[in-house]
């Protein structure tokens, strides 16, 4: 059995993420919405509380990544909610026939 290749995320990524749950979004709503387990953004609340989510050496985060960052995460959470909404739309035409 072939092991899964380990997932990599970008800074903009993990702060955009870390931004949603301190702005009161639960772990397991951004973890469904942005497709990244809870138990890793636990570990990255732990890493940000500690100082170390960035680590040595890590890039500074212009502007534009951080716009790209929240808009892709934004799009995700559209995205699931609109495929809500479809399968809500769908079940209601069928309980009115």
């Amino acid at each position: 059995m072939a092991k899964k290749p380990r997932a990599r995320y970008t800074l903009e990524f993990k702060l955009e993420a870390l931004r949603q749950i301190g702005a009161g979004q639960s772990v397991a709503v951004v973890s469904a919405t942005l497709g990244v387990g809870p138990t890793t953004l636990h570990n990255w609340i732990k890493a940000q509380r500690e100082g170390k989510l960035g680590g040595p050496g890590s890039k500074p985060v212009s502007p534009e990544q951080m716009e790209l960052a929240q808009l892709r995460a934004e799009n995700a959470r559209l995205r699931m909610e609109r495929d809500i909404l479809k399968k809500a739309t769908a079940y209601f035409a069928r309980e009115s026939k």
